[in-house]
């Protein structure tokens, strides 16, 4: 059921849709906000968003995993190498996902409880330790390699989240490969782990509606 609350810093009405996302930027002022029993309470203002190319966008449906969604939140981050988005995913049975996007290639993950975990290798990881790239390790029953680890900066974020995300945030992010597609991401922020599994999609394979207008780029005919 969706929650409307006037910011507490303009005034703007700012939707609140699930009692799971109690963080939220405000979209007239960019206030990031967190609700809770005592009301709306202010953290500081998200950084303005720098320009990227990316074709999803706030309120893009789509379907994946059999059921509908709508794209609801952005995390942006940046690395020595470049910066990717963290789009958070909003499911007509109010589940999430996240849909990370970095160079033109998307991964559709679902958060894991990390102590269902059994790899000593990310587990070591998930303690301090430096992840060595190329390493196998066994997820599940499944054989998935360590293919890139990085420390990353939290640029700004927009929309709805199940946590706040504050400018000048910065995890260790570890990302992990399959050979059929399969894919996971472990996010290291102090003694705090979260886990994340799914796998590589495109586009096309989210039937999406509502993509971002690219000057330049013809909208896919997969688009609605």
């Amino acid at each position: 059921m969706r929650l409307h609350l006037p910011c507490p810093h303009c005034g703007a009405d700012v939707v609140f849709r699930s009692p799971a996302l109690p963080n939220r930027v405000c979209d007239a002022c960019h206030t990031m906000l967190v609700r809770s029993d005592d009301g709306v309470a202010q953290l500081g203002i998200a950084a303005a968003l720098p320009f990227d190319v990316s074709p999803v966008r706030i309120g893009m449906r789509g379907t994946a995993d059999g059921g509908g969604f709508e794209v609801i939140g952005r995390v942006r981050w940046s690395w020595s190498d470049g910066a990717w988005n963290e789009w958070l995913l909003l499911f007509d049975d109010a589940s999430t996902a996240w849909l990370g996007e970095a160079m033109g290639q998307f991964m559709l993950l679902r958060e894991h409880p990390f102590s269902e975990v059994r790899s000593k290798t990310l587990r070591a990881i998930a303690k301090g330790e430096p992840a060595q790239i190329g390493h196998k390790v066994e997820l599940f029953g499944r054989k998935l390699v360590l293919a890139d680890a990085r420390e990353a900066l939290c640029i700004t974020a927009e929309g709805e989240l199940p946590f706040t995300a504050p400018s000048g945030w910065r995890v260790y992010n570890v990302d992990l490969r399959g050979s059929d597609g399969e894919c996971a991401s472990l996010q290291r922020d102090g003694s705090t782990v979260s886990f994340y599994h799914g796998r590589y999609v495109t586009l096309a394979d989210l039937a999406p509606r509502g993509l971002r207008a690219i000057e330049g780029w013809s909208l896919p005919g997969y688009a609605g």
